[in-house]
């Protein structure tokens, strides 16, 4: 079992940081178990106090940990690989990256093409354990894919896909959390024009999020499905929806995907 390994978290930003409380709120990882790195170990002072092992010193995160969890910035990428290969065994290491844009090919070049490497993408809802996380490795027969499963599982839903579907998959769910939450910054404040309080609208369009995207997941329903439930000839409900679609709802919704995709696919180069 991957909750029986120490997890070293190399990268200790916000990704990094939901990763770490997704994985302890999970109740099969101890924090004495996570080591998190940055080179500003200040700024991880209560998670120390919390138990987290931390270290600005990389190395030692990787010699005391069995999965590697690369958490850094793509521009920081080649100097922290660099830094830490010849630490990396074939025997001993998952690694597990989380960089947008780098490919499993840029890993092995440095660390080795003996050394298993999974790339995932999740999002910051991984803290309270609702992240959406999409898998890829160079091959789908590997043990290793199957513990990274185990472990982004443990903190949300997973999709193995084709490493070709990484960088949308960046789009789609670790921007695409922001596009939603946006979504429903938007309805409260419209909620506050139509005559509620600003905490009153901000938990009714949250809740009503919620509760929009369970009948999906839980239920498995088509969108469309229950919009139709909801939409009657002359309603109010199809007068919104026609209005907001007259002003480009989706096709805005669309097209931040698109130019998410696109700017990611540039982030590593």
């Amino acid at each position: 079992m991957a909750s029986n390994k120490n997890v070293a978290i190399i990268g200790g930003g916000n990704i990094g940081l939901a990763i770490a409380e997704g994985l302890e709120n999970s109740k099969q990882y101890s924090p004495e178990n996570i080591y998190l790195t940055r080179r500003n170990i200040n700024l991880l002072k209560d998670y120390g106090e919390r138990g987290f092992k931390i270290t600005s010193d990389n190395k030692t995160a990787v010699k005391n940990s069995d999965i590697i969890v690369i958490s850094v910035q793509p521009k920081q990428l080649d100097e922290l690989l660099f830094e830490i290969k010849e630490l990396i065994k074939s025997n001993k290491h998952l690694v597990i990256s989380i960089v947008s844009g780098a490919g499993i090919k840029v890993f092995k070049e440095v660390l080795g093409n003996d050394i298993d490497v999974v790339r995932a993408m999740p999002n910051t809802a991984i803290a309270i354990r609702e992240s959406m996380t999409c898998l890829a490795s160079d091959t789908k027969t590997n043990g290793s894919l199957r513990v990274a499963e185990e472990i982004f599982s443990s903190v949300g839903k997973t999709l193995i896909i084709t490493e070709e579907l990484m960088i949308p998959a960046t789009a789609l769910c670790a921007c695409g959390i922001a596009f939603f939450l946006r979504a429903i910054r938007a309805a409260s404040q419209g909620g506050i024009e139509i005559g509620f309080h600003s905490e009153e609208a901000l938990l009714m369009a949250a809740q009503t999020a919620k509760g929009a995207a369970s009948l999906l997941v839980d239920v498995e329903s088509h969108p469309e499905s229950e919009v139709d439930k909801v939409t009657t000839p002359r309603g109010c409900t199809i007068s919104g929806l026609n209005q907001m679609e007259h002003n480009g709802f989706s096709s805005a919704l669309i097209k931040g995907i698109v130019t998410s995709a696109e700017k990611a696919e540039k982030l590593y180069t």
